[in-house]
């Protein structure tokens, strides 16, 4: 059942924290309702288990729809056996999750329909690998069709924030300063290690979360990937992506991976490039510039989820709670990450996130860039008192930039919001859902021990 809640009241997902019951709205729900107003095709992107059929689903509200899903054999039959007669289903538009399983004749069947007719509305569409990447998916739909990113939650909308940080970042950025946090270390660890599918965060036994995550694994690798590529090794991704978990904020050197996994350096390129297609990991491009040619210009490639990543690297958050642990860099780096891929695709304008690194030693966790190349630089600290030398590079890259560089973030595990000299700040990390409180979104989770 669903309400109408606020803004975006006609989309909402159930969700269930500890057996406390509550319907949470999706920030991608507004731009999926706006394009689909004004263009012929638009499809959703994102990992299994992401919350896209519930949000597919909410589109009925909208009036008439014919909804389906391609996980459901008979119709997965029906639409590879005739899938002219499939696509001209009534009434629209027509709602197909998990296309990607019905290969080229479907895509090609939906392509005459809207080439035929041009109303918008015509067709959502889902899928759990990135669609149209798929070699099989080879006839393009370029020109008739938008896409909506939908990742699981973000904090933003599990604590009622409108999801801004990539916007406001640039045009104010002092919003973000002059109150305490009300998040503590202990708060942002076990938001950590929890992660954000909703699946998850409805579990109350760490044996279930465990439990989940295993079957999550062998179902995208054994079933997803499996229905677009040959995989001669399938027993080698899983220890992949783990290899991805423990290594996150640096460089992936592909010879070492390659030689630790007993594979060449070509199928360790390939894996890495299915993982990403099935959103299992996701790389932060290299940044560079003109005023400087000492660029390291490898991506930094991070698991998607830091609750996945915990289970691969087996760390909860009771031992990561322990001072020092040496997994809790890494794994708050990886969160950040996904919590700014999320953030980007909610911003009003176009933001990517990128990472520098160069021979200099000098090193900044994120950058976010818009079109016209303003930036804001972002480090991620462990600590909750950070130090002045935390932004040395950041001071660097403003330096160099001038009236581009709007503004400098050093996001720590502590309390308090301080300046530090012309548009660099210290921050708690909560900055990136403007310090709501924790409610509800933190419980105490169970260790494995």
């Amino acid at each position: 059942m669903a309400r109408e809640t606020g803004k975006t009241g006609l989309y909402a997902v159930d969700y269930q924290v500890r057996g406390n019951m509550d319907l949470l709205p999706r920030l991608a729900a507004d731009s999926l309702k706006e394009l689909l107003a004004e263009l012929r095709i638009v499809i959703i992107n994102g990992p299994r288990q992401s919350g896209k059929t519930t949000l597919l689903q909410s589109c009925r509200r909208f009036g008439e729809a014919t909804f389906t899903t391609l996980d459901d054999p008979s119709e997965l039959a029906i639409a590879k056996d005739d899938p002219r007669t499939f696509v001209r289903r009534r009434p629209q538009p027509v709602i197909i999750d998990e296309i990607q399983r019905a290969g080229d004749p479907l895509i090609l069947a939906i392509k005459q329909v809207v080439d035929e007719d041009w109303s918008p509305g015509q067709f959502v569409l889902s899928g759990s690998a990135r669609f149209l990447s798929i070699p099989t998916l080879s006839e393009s739909l370029a020109g008739r069709v938008a896409f909506v990113d939908l990742w699981p939650f973000a904090v933003s909308e599990r604590v009622g924030d409108a999801g801004g940080f990539c916007d406001q970042a640039f045009t104010d950025p002092e919003s973000y300063t002059g109150r305490e946090s009300a998040w503590t270390r202990e708060d942002y660890i076990r938001l950590v290690s929890q992660g954000s599918y909703p699946e998850v965060l409805r579990l109350n036994s760490a044996v279930a979360i465990q439990a989940w995550f295993r079957g999550y694994l062998d179902t995208v690798i054994s079933r997803d990937i499996r229905e677009f590529a040959h995989v001669n090794k399938a027993q080698a991704i899983p220890d992949l992506i783990a290899l991805v978990a423990a290594r996150a904020g640096g460089q992936l050197v592909l010879a070492h991976i390659a030689e630790g996994l007993g594979l060449d350096v070509a199928t360790v390129r390939t894996y890495l490039a299915y993982l990403e297609t099935v959103f299992l990991v996701a790389s932060a491009p290299a940044w560079s510039n003109n005023f400087t040619s000492r660029v390291t210009h490898a991506p930094k490639t991070y698991v998607t989820d830091s609750g996945l990543a915990a289970h691969l690297m087996d760390v909860d958050a009771e031992s990561l709670l322990a001072p020092g642990h040496p997994a809790l860099g890494g794994l708050l780096e990886t969160f950040v990450f996904a919590e700014l891929l999320k953030l980007s695709t909610f911003a009003r304008r176009h933001v990517t996130v990128r990472h520098y690194r160069d021979r200099e030693k000098r090193e900044i966790d994120f950058i976010l860039e818009r079109r016209d190349g303003s930036v804001v630089g972002i480090e991620v600290k462990a600590s909750a008192t950070p130090k002045s030398e935390d932004a040395k590079h950041l001071r660097w890259l403003r330096d160099k930039l001038g009236d581009r560089f709007r503004a400098g973030y050093v996001l720590h595990l502590g309390k308090t919001n301080l300046p530090s000299g012309d548009r660099i700040f210290f921050s708690p990390l909560s900055a990136l859902w403007n310090h709501r409180e924790p409610d509800t979104v933190v419980p105490s989770l169970p260790s494995r021990r």
